[in-house]
């Protein structure tokens, strides 16, 4: 028996405060409040028994033969000229062109997360001067990342780009289904049949062959319609501004599940590039047959016909219902003659969300499907359906503080904005009239402007918010959204992983979400030899106050199931060289049932103060995305209300003494 002594390292964040070494940092009591004691770091010199590795050749026509990793990044998709992509293209470009104001405005921003980068660099662009303020001495946020004594790098989470798609293809479509079904008899008497005896619903009493054309073309020109958003076009328009569109790791387009009940093996979506939206993801669906059956297929598509067709008033109402309870509740009666009286089948079969949208809830929201709302689910689904592209992903190159958010303070520092790490906001300050005075730091400096945002999660905004705020409809509304706990977990292994993949991986356990082997997907954590697993483990509110041995002991057990060839629990296979636990007990927003309307705009009813974050108000919930395009919408509100008011007395400055520091207002959420 060797020894291995280990270097155990871990980080608790509430999205502000980092502990290290076991140290808290100096801070108020209300931000303490959000930290986990139990998320100390330890030093350990631990025993693990070293063995032979047993091999086990699994050779599927689904998945990778093992000895053969392969590491290969694809092209660029064509980005720039969809319907997405150009419409956040206008909305940055409106920044750069607006009119530059006689004096710039000093705008005060805490959190230099994603959302006060985005904010801070789109008023830089308007020609205002942004005074970032960041709690830690690392930038951005939810994407924070650490070097070791090693230089390894390891992240707050494990983060994926998506591409945006163009609807072109909607018409043909449309007219070829309505061709097909409005002129063949055969193939609607083809589908009554399927549907009857294959899925034992009845037949489609209350429609003509002509009749039953029209409402295919209807279901087709709705689709498109429903939902009208892209995946992450605001996030693929920053790196273009910043001229970092190389800095993205294109994979190939395939979702990649694990298979519990077959340990080690895997099962792909694979979508044609060749095919337009939604035919691509329709073939990729029923190519596979190793997660759902035909008759569940079916009946799930059949699920969400009344989303398809209701849009986005439908998908909008749904945000009541958990992914689970609207799964139960859905049934075929809409479909039926009224005077039917065969039997139908009610809800979607409960193996559609053990075998798809556990492993989907917990990659969007960290949450399992009884939790998260369906609103976040049906949003998802639109962008696989309606984008050519909406499911394909990359990886950022190397680690976000230096490839992504440096750039963008480069960009902000270059228009003449600040950025400030180590200034963490002890108090908000007001006048008396209730608008905010300062910014009073943890250091006892005191920071002043003519406006000011908080960008900072919306837990953190909660324990700093002033007890004349709180009873405000705009701010009271904010109670209902609590931020998710999750655990992130970076493992070094002894050696090189086979049964892995360049891309990210749906794990399907109990415990982990979706994982990634980073030494092949990242060029600046590529190793030829041993493999770095990043994996996400969630839902995690039953583990984030455990140790790191066993939250890693239990990720061990759950790895040996996916790689049961090369991974045992008890480390008589792969041994591990060193891990890091990174702790975010309050991460993005928990999108719960009844949230949404909770969700505030950017402009608050207090004067000269505005809010930025994901969980405002913006259509791509918690998300990347989200927070920068929260971002742009903050720095267009004040942009706007600046420039109307200021028009009169024809300065933005003047205008801002003038109000005398304004008035306290109430305001509803539409």
């Amino acid at each position: 028996m060797s020894a291995l002594n280990l270097s155990w390292h871990s980080k608790s964040l509430d999205s502000q405060v980092a502990l290290r070494c076991g140290a808290y940092p100096t801070c108020s009591h209300q931000t303490n409040a959000l930290a986990f004691r139990g998320s100390e770091s330890m030093g350990h010199s631990l025993k693990f028994p070293f063995g032979n590795s047993s091999a086990k050749t699994r050779l599927r026509n689904h998945i990778r033969p093992p000895l053969r990793v392969v590491c290969m990044d694809y092209p660029r998709p064509d980005l720039d000229n969809t319907v997405n992509f150009l419409e956040a293209a206008l909305l940055s470009s409106s920044f750069r062109s607006s009119p530059r104001p006689a004096k710039p405005l000093n705008v005060v921003i805490a959190g230099a997360g994603l959302a006060g980068l985005s904010t801070a660099k789109y008023l830089a662009d308007a020609g205002h001067k942004p005074i970032l303020l960041e709690a830690r001495d690392v930038l951005g946020g939810k994407v924070a990342a650490w070097k070791d004594d090693d230089g390894d790098w390891y992240e707050t989470g494990l983060h994926i780009f998506c591409k945006i798609g163009s609807n072109s293809f909607v018409n043909s479509a449309a007219s070829s289904l309505y061709n097909a079904f409005s002129n063949s008899s055969l193939l609607y008497l083809l589908f009554n049949v399927f549907l009857w005896k294959v899925l034992n619903i009845p037949l489609l009493y209350g429609f003509s062959v002509f009749t039953f054309g029209d409402f295919i073309i209807d279901l087709i020109e709705s689709l498109f319609c429903f939902l009208q958003v892209g995946a992450y076009p605001n996030v693929q328009n920053l790196f273009g501004e910043l001229g970092i569109n190389d800095r993205l790791q294109w994979k190939e387009h395939s979702m990649i599940f694990a298979m519990p009940n077959k340990p080690g093996e895997f099962s792909r979506f694979d979508f044609p590039e060749v095919l337009p939206a939604p035919l691509n993801g329709i073939l990729a669906i029923l190519k596979n047959n190793e997660m759902l059956t035909w008759p569940e297929k079916v009946k799930f598509a059949i699920g969400l016909l009344p989303a398809i067709v209701g849009g986005q008033a439908y998908v909008e109402a749904q945000d009541g219902l958990s992914v689970q309870e609207w799964m139960r509740k859905q049934d075929f009666l809409w479909l039926l003659d009224t005077d039917s009286c065969l039997e139908y089948p009610e809800g979607v079969p409960d193996r559609v969300t053990t075998e798809v949208f556990i492993a989907m809830s917990k990659a969007l929201n960290f949450i399992n499907p009884d939790e998260l709302s369906m609103q976040c689910i049906l949003i998802a689904l639109n962008r696989f359906l309606q984008e050519k592209h909406g499911s394909k992903m990359a990886f950022l190159d190397g680690n976000p503080p230096e490839r992504l958010c440096m750039p963008i303070v480069d960009h902000i520092q270059s228009r003449g904005g600040e950025v400030k790490l180590n200034s963490r906001i002890k108090k908000i300050e007001l006048n008396d009239d209730g608008t905010v005075k300062s910014f009073l730091l943890n250091t006892g400096d005191v920071i002043e402007g003519d406006v000011y945002v908080f960008a900072t999660p919306v837990d953190i905004l909660k324990l700093l918010l002033p007890d004349n705020w709180k009873e405000i409809p705009y701010f009271k509304k904010l109670e209902k959204l609590v931020g998710v706990p999750v655990i992130n977990v970076h493992i070094w292994f002894d050696r090189k992983l086979k049964n892995t993949y360049d891309h990210l991986l749906f794990s399907r356990s109990p415990l982990l979400s979706v994982y990634a082997d980073m030494s092949l997907t990242c060029k600046e954590y590529y190793d030829p030899n041993k493999s770095m697993l990043e994996l996400v483990f969630a839902p995690a509110e039953e583990w984030i106050s455990r140790s790191d041995s066993e939250i890693i002991d239990a990720t061990m057990g759950e790895l040996a199931k996916l790689f049961p060839d090369e991974i045992s629990a008890d480390q008589s296979k792969a041994k591990i060289v060193k891990y890091h636990v990174v702790k975010t007990p309050r991460s993005v927003y928990k999108t719960v049932p009844d949230c949404e309307p909770c969700r505030p705009l950017q402009r608050s009813p207090i004067e000269g103060f505005y809010l930025a974050g994901d969980y405002t108000k913006q259509k791509y919930l918690a998300s990347m995305e989200g927070a920068v395009l929260s971002g742009k919408l903050c720095a267009q509100a004040i942009i706007q209300i600046v420039t109307v008011l200021s028009s009169e007395l024809n300065n933005d400055y003047e205008f801002l003494v003038a109000r005398g520091q304004g008035s306290l207002t109430e305001a509803t959420i539409s």
